[in-house]
């Protein structure tokens, strides 16, 4: 196995390609068939002809939380909060975006009416996030002022502000648990319409949870991908789905991962042992895979882990190709682009 560096991610993609709205519909978007020796370009609706009765579809039923808040400093300064995750009582983890950050203690009045004290930096003294306590006049809990205060936390990379229609597009149509700052994107494309066909076709579904966090959007850094530090997320493997998966491989069925957060919750789990806890784990080129046979995914960002995951499941070689044609073809990128699929190269 060769030896990959970041340059070797990378790739050049017009502006352009990057979907600033999602498609009119959620299956409407175009579907890149990589399972092949060739690439075939389809729409989203055709994935039941693709999947086999007896397959399992494995869904992230993590739901998108309002985590953008906005607030001031006693002084006026104005500032703006990414609630990173929910601990326990009126606790928050928190991304701070601030000219210059208050100390310890400063008591931050934040649009909609509340109040956020600054309690230290998270994890520890030295983390790069920070600890708050919310408070209300009305005694709500972190998610009730986030749903009635906060905005959608759309990545960097769409250049609008946060409308009705992401509040609604950004988040699957069976999001369950809440706790994300960004969407499993690969499942905003199904629809109620689309899950009952799959149904009728014998295709199982099973869900985890894993809470995708802002550092999904973080840059590798340095050349050597093997000194790069990945973020921590929350992940669950429920024991339904971990019957699912094993009635799946019994009776040669395979294993669809729907997203890379699906990819790196089954993985995590089959690596530690543990089926809930909080995962870092790091796919590159040469993994070994333990559960996904296939993986039905966006395209990523230049340079990024989850480049290096595709890779790492379909091929180096495969995926650049599948990259290039994509782009040629003018395939829409990012979170609210078109998807491909890829089949596990053993």
């Amino acid at each position: 196995m060769r030896a990959f560096t970041l340059s070797d991610f990378d790739f050049d993609l017009p502006p352009e390609l990057v979907a600033q709205h999602p498609a009119t519909e959620r299956t409407s978007s175009r579907l890149l068939d990589g399972t092949g020796d060739t690439p075939v370009d389809r729409i989203f609706r055709d994935l039941p002809g693709l999947l086999r009765s007896g397959d399992l579809l494995v869904f992230n039923d993590t739901r998108v939380v309002k985590a953008r808040l906005f607030g001031e400093k006693p002084t006026g300064g104005k500032l703006e909060l990414l609630v990173e995750r929910v601990l326990t009582g009126q606790e928050v983890v928190a991304h701070m975006k601030v000219s210059k950050k208050p100390p310890v203690g400063t008591v931050l009045q934040m649009v909609g009416g509340f109040s956020a004290t600054l309690l230290g930096r998270w994890p520890e003294d030295d983390g790069a996030l920070f600890r708050f306590a919310f408070e209300s006049p009305a005694g709500e809990d972190p998610y009730a002022l986030m749903a009635r205060c906060g905005h959608v936390p759309l990545p960097p990379y769409i250049e609008h502000s946060d409308s009705a229609e992401d509040e609604s597009r950004y988040q699957t149509v069976f999001a369950r648990v809440p706790g994300a700052v960004a969407a499993p994107t690969a499942a905003l494309h199904f629809d109620e319409g689309l899950l009952a066909q799959l149904e009728a076709r014998g295709v199982q579904r099973a869900s985890v949870t894993l809470h995708v966090g802002a550092g999904t959007f973080q840059p590798v850094k340095t050349e050597n991908i093997a000194e790069h530090t990945m973020h921590a997320e929350r992940y669950d493997v429920p024991e339904a789905t971990q019957r699912a998966i094993a009635e799946c491989k019994a009776r040669g069925g395979r294993v669809v991962a729907v997203g890379t957060t699906t990819v790196r919750t089954l993985e995590s789990w089959a690596k530690s042992g543990e089926a809930s806890g909080d995962t870092r784990i790091f796919i590159t080129p040469g993994f070994a895979f333990a559960h996904v046979d296939l993986l039905l995914t966006n395209f990523h960002l230049p340079k990024s882990t989850l480049m290096m995951l595709v890779s790492a499941l379909a091929g180096y070689e495969r995926v650049m190709a599948l990259y290039a044609h994509a782009i040629e073809n003018r395939y829409r990128f990012f979170s609210y682009g078109d998807a491909m699929l890829l089949a596990r190269q053993d």
